[in-house]
């Protein structure tokens, strides 16, 4: 009997745990952002911490950033955050997919989600973004979070160091969302451009705690 009402105990506390868990609810910090709830639009995907966008596969410079992600302190990895990126095509445009839903037919094709791993990690392959047929901005991937508390927001921008229309806006921000310019500097491994970007969780975020 002991031993009955200790394993219904137990399954008692583990259901709790795992309800206290799924009413997290997520919360928008840092300011408004359009298009930041396209960050949960990955649906029941296993997400992981590496992966290849769709051009990378055409013709272009091809590109790979990774990095690792960090808790507030600057120096514990942060595990399983969500990081959902994405870029114009060589055209620059968003162009989106034939069947695209939700806000794909604002983004583009060129989108994904990561998950970091235990060591804070993330990586993406992908082809250089071209700048809006404006030139009005430099070519750009955008970047968002998603932290485990439900917290996200939208963090600067990942630039270029060799792109011309860079200013001082995007290469010395006052106060870089996320720690950093997310200006990439690259090293080359055969024809791929390798760049670091790293990232503290809630660093210069607007109304973070």
């Amino acid at each position: 009997m002991r031993t009955f009402l200790s394993i219904l105990v137990f399954t008692v506390l583990l259901s709790s745990c795992s309800n206290a868990q799924q009413k997290i609810k997520p919360k928008l910090v840092g300011a408004p952002c359009e298009g930041c709830e396209a960050i949960f639009e990955y649906g029941d995907r296993k997400l992981t911490n590496t992966d290849t966008l769709p051009d990378f596969n055409k013709k272009g410079t091809k590109i790979k950033v990774e990095g690792t992600i960090y808790e507030t302190d600057g120096k514990t990895p942060a595990n399983n955050v969500v990081l959902y990126i994405h870029h114009t095509d060589l055209e620059g445009l968003y162009t989106p997919a034939a069947d695209a839903k939700g806000w794909a037919r604002n983004h583009g094709y060129n989108r994904s989600w990561l998950k970091t791993n235990k060591d804070g990690r993330y990586s993406f392959y992908t082809i250089l973004p071209a700048p809006y047929p404006s030139r009005s901005e430099p070519a750009h991937i955008h970047y968002e979070v998603l932290e485990p508390n439900g917290k996200y927001y939208y963090l600067e921008s990942c630039y270029f160091e060799a792109d011309s229309l860079l200013t001082g806006k995007e290469i010395n921000p006052k106060s870089p969302r996320g720690g950093t310019s997310g200006v990439l500097t690259f090293r080359k491994e055969g024809d791929l451009l390798i760049g670091t970007r790293d990232i503290i969780l809630g660093k210069n975020i607007p109304g973070y705690e």
